[in-house]
Order: structure tokens, then C-alpha cells, then sequence
């Protein structure tokens, strides 16, 4: 799991590394509530402060309470059996947001189609929305100065309701963040993010438009204007444009906190993310402690949730509670992975080779980019089995459609695997009897091609039969496959105007 072990120890002190955190949840209260009232309006805005009065309440913000429930299965399972399969179970669980991307995915999870599967089926519209890169805060912060391992979770908690650029987005944000406990140089940061994704991919496109338009010294509205042409293709709502909204809120607020938030959610769109992201950077970066105390009075330090079922999840009520836990969800991480970035009573200290490998391990690509939307993993007793669809489980009744089943991770050696699919009437399998021979560290793979029968309903859910040689009992997996057709992309969409005086109504009451 934890891959990129680096060269020498290093320590992050304590009370710094608390400051931290609870500079990266108020600075996410703040930037949130700030942009929230302005959500989904796509004109600039010209702002220096709140627009409306708090009365010591923050905006509820999805960005913040979606990520109690990753923190709830860290602190309940440990990071080690955390990946995409457990996170989209808490989803189901715990998330009861309905719209859009979330929508989808809880969709897809409920009729069988898991993670990956579940962000890249019948999600065309918001695959590459904002749903996963507003979320990345809560791997930064268990992966302090570890970009490479914050974005292996990035990945595991994106790509339940996204895949793309919509998984691309969370991965730089989470790498941004973890990297900024231990360097405060916004440059660096961003060429270290940058380093974690394809260099040819949208996300990788909006940043650099946002750098070049500030190396030229353009005003800051021109700037924002080139990501909005740049991203007219996608639409509005969609992470390419407002990440680089973010990167330039905090690029030509050269690090002054009210004045970055304020340029973010300037730009319009999904100002509660924008602002809330570049708010939490810059709380991790500088700490609690470097936050205008003009900017925590009129929203204290409450937490107000909107897309998660509170009564379940244990939910904080304070920042001060929310950093307290993850401090104590850190300590599983330091027992289960030596190698990180390690609290300590005493100074700071962080070894060049620790630093320098912040740009980080080339199996970066290998554990994240060449990760398929189109495959999902499922462990059995003796290892892993990866399902992977040509073209993703879609199909007509007549169609034929390659699958390929690869073994990884066994833990027997010089076995075989009998393969048996037990198939509903008109289905059929070619090369129909199957058998591989599988081996420790090794990759044993089959591709064969399913031809579709008729369906009974949307979906079938297949029956795929193993049996280990030295097992006389076999083992289940379920492949599901769905009717073409069957299922859209319509899930509910909100009304922006009704949903954010719902929010301010919410905070109001409390």
C-alpha cells in the first residue's frame, strides 16, 4: 500500500502539525461560507469580505462533510484496508446527497456497478465536475508531506463518482495540500501537484493557463476569462475551469488569505469550492494562527453539514473536535506506515532527502494513471481479481464484449484457478472452459469475449465461479453487465439559487 517509502526519518512537531489542520478546516469553513451565497453564478465578482451577515454560523459546505465520512472509515478500519470498494460502502452508508455526480455514483453503487465503475457509467455530464477535488483535504492531513501516498487516496475517493479529469482534479489538490505541510513556496507546490498528473490532461491545461496569465502580469479578470473559453467545451460546473479558479485566487493573492478567497470565488462558478480550497491551502501553509481573526469571528467555529447523515457518522461539532480526531486518526497511520512524516514532542525536522522526494516516485503513474474507470477490484480469499470491460459493462442483447480477469497480490504459489461463468440462458462465453495458472508476484491474466443474451431487467449480474486447486470449495464474484440504454445520465440537478438560500436558512436556525 504505502510505496514511496522515503530515504531518512523526519518529524513534523506536534503542535505545528495541530495548528495545521486547524488552519486547513477554518480556512475550508471560511472560503466556503464566503463563496456559498454565490454559488453557481457565472458573472466576476469584485469582494473583500462576507456578503451577507453570519451571526456566528458558517454556510453547511458538502466540501467539508463529505469528508467525515472517509474520516469515520480511517478511524474504524485503519488506512491499510481502506481503497475504493470500502469508501463507496460508507457512501452508501452515510451520504445522502442526492444531486448530480453524487447522485450517479450512489445509483451506479446501488444496482451493482462499484468503484471505479460507479464514477465513469452513465455519468457523461459530471464526470469531471467538482464533486472529488473538493474533498482532498482529510488525505493531505493523514499524509502530511507525502504527495505521492495522498494521492493514491485521492484516487480511491474520487473515482466513486467521477473518472477523468474529475479524479485528475482531486489527485493534484490532495498532492497540493499534503505537500504544503512541509513547503510554502506556492510554486514549488503547484510544479509538485502538476508532477502527480498527465501533463496532457484538462486539469494539467487550466493550471497552466492560470500560470502563464500571471507570469505576463495580465489583470487577474482576464486570466479568468481565458479558463472560462478554455472550458466552454465542458460547460459550467466542471473541475478543469474551477481549479484553475482556485490556482489563480492564490496566485494573484500572492498570500494574503482575504484577498486569495476573495479573487477564487471572484470568478463565479462553484465559488463555495474554489474558495473553500484555496482557504484550506492556505491555512495548512501558515496554520491557524496566520488567519485574520476578521474572518473566524462572524462564522465561529461550529461545523454545519448538508450532504451527510449526521445522526450515523458521529459528526464534530467544532473544528477543535474535527482536528482533534484526525490527529488521532495520524497516529494509525504512523503505526501502519513507519516511513511517513512522524509527530514528535520536540523540534521539526525535515531531512533534504525527505523534502526532495516530494516530487516523487515515478510509481506514481504506475498506481494511478494506468488505473482503468473501465475495471473494478474484487479480493477473494488468495488474492485479487481485477474484471476489466472493454469499453465499460454496457451491452446489447447480441453484442459481444471482450473481459479480461487478471490475478495479483496471491498468496499461493504455483496454483491453478478453474474459471467458471454461470451464464443466464442465451448468454454464452468464448473460449468457454477456462483454467490459469497463477504465482506469487505475478500477473495471470484471460481475456475472453461475452456475447449478451437477453436481459430481465437493466442488469444482469453474472455469477463467476474459481476454484484454487488446493481448495475444494470455490468462491463468487459478481460481474454485472448493463442494457445499453437502460439507464441515463438524468439524476436530480438543483435549482443553485434555492439550494443556497436553503444552506443560509439552515445556518441561521442553529
Amino acid at each position: 500500500m504505502f510505496e514511496c517509502a522515503k530515504t531518512s526519518q523526519s518529524f513534523i512537531n506536534r503542535d505545528e502539525y495541530r495548528d495545521k489542520v486547524l488552519g486547513c478546516w477554518t480556512g475550508k469553513n471560511i472560503g466556503g461560507t464566503l463563496g456559498g451565497p454565490l454559488e453557481g453564478r457565472r458573472e466576476i465578482f469584485d469582494l473583500d469580505f462576507y456578503t451577507m451577515e453570519h451571526s456566528g454560523n458558517p454556510l453547511p459546505n458538502d466540501d467539508l462533510d463529505l469528508q467525515l465520512a472517509w474520516l469515520r472509515a480511517v478511524e474504524q478500519n485503519g488506512l491499510l484496508h481502506v481503497d475504493e470498494r470500502l469508501l463507496g460502502e460508507y457512501w452508501l452508508a452515510h451520504v445522502c446527497g442526492p444531486w448530480n455526480e453524487y447522485g450517479v455514483g450512489k445509483m451506479n453503487m446501488v444496482n451493482g456497478l462499484y468503484p471505479p465503475l460507479s464514477g465513469s457509467c452513465n455519468n457523461a455530464k459530471w464526470k469531471d465536475s467538482n464533486g472529488a477535488w473538493i474533498r482532498s483535504e482529510i488525505w493531505a492531513c493523514l499524509f502530511p508531506g507525502r504527495p505521492d501516498e495522498a494521492a493514491q487516496y485521492a484516487w480511491y475517493d474520487a473515482c466513486v463518482d467521477h473518472s477523468g479529469d474529475g479524479i485528475y482534479a482531486e489527485v493534484f489538490t490532495a498532492a497540493l495540500e499534503s505537500a504544503a505541510f512541509i513547503e510554502s513556496d506556492l510554486r514549488r507546490l503547484i510544479e509538485i501537484a502538476l508532477s502527480k498528473i498527465p501533463s496532457d490532461c484538462r486539469i494539467a491545461r487550466s493550471v497552466n493557463i492560470a500560470l502563464k496569465g500571471f507570469d505576463a502580469g495580465q489583470d487577474w479578470k482576464i486570466t479568468r476569462d481565458q479558463l472560462v473559453k478554455d472550458s466552454e467545451d465542458l460547460g459550467w460546473f466542471q473541475a478543469p475551469a474551477n481549479v484553475g479558479f482556485t490556482v489563480l485566487g492564490l496566485l494573484y493573492g500572492k498570500g494574503d488569505f482575504g484577498r486569495s478567497i476573495c479573487l477564487a470565488v471572484g470568478c463565479g462558478d462553484d465559488t463555495d469550492c474554489t474558495g473553500a480550497t484555496a482557504g484550506a491551502l492556505l491555512g495548512i501553509i501558515s496554520g491557524r494562527k496566520a488567519i485574520p481573526q476578521k474572518w473566524i469571528e462572524p462564522i465561529g467555529e461550529k461545523i454545519q453539514t448538508v450532504a451527510i447523515d449526521p445522526f450515523m457518522l458521529d459528526v464534530p461539532k467544532t473544528l477543535d473536535e474535527l482536528t482533534d480526531r484526525v490527529l488521532a486518526a495520524k497516529a494509525i497511520s504512523d503505526q501502519e506506515d513507519p516511513t511517513g512524516l512522524r509527530l514528535t514532542d520536540g523540534a521539526t525536522t525535515v531531512t533534504p532527502e525527505f523534502k526532495a522526494a516530494l516530487l516523487g516516485c515515478d510509481n506514481v503513474k504506475e498506481r494511478i494513471w494506468k488505473r482503468s474507470s473501465d475495471e473494478f477490484t474484487s479480493k477473494v480469499l488468495w488474492g485479487n481479481l481485477a474484471i476489466h470491460y472493454e469499453n465499460g459493462p454496457a451491452i446489447l442483447p447480441g453484442e459481444t464484449k471482450k473481459i479480461t480477469l487478471t490475478f495479483s497480490k496471491t498468496r499461493v504459489n504455483c496454483r491453478s484457478v478453474r474459471i467458471n461463468w454461470h451464464l443466464p440462458e442465451g448468454w454464452s462465453v468464448t473460449p468457454a472452459g477456462q483454467e490459469l495458472f497463477v504465482k506469487i508476484d505475478y500477473k495471470s491474466f484471460i481475456t475472453v469475449e461475452v456475447t449478451a443474451g437477453e436481459f430481465e431487467g437493466a442488469f444482469e449480474y453474472i455469477p463467476l465461479e474459481l476454484k484454487i486447486s488446493d481448495h475444494n470449495s470455490p468462491e463468487f464474484v459478481t460481474v454485472p453487465f448493463q442494457n445499453r440504454g437502460s439507464v441515463g445520465d438524468n439524476v436530480i440537478t438543483w435549482d443553485w439559487e434555492t439550494i443556497n438560500r436553503k444552506k443560509i436558512e439552515l445556518a441561521r436556525s442553529k
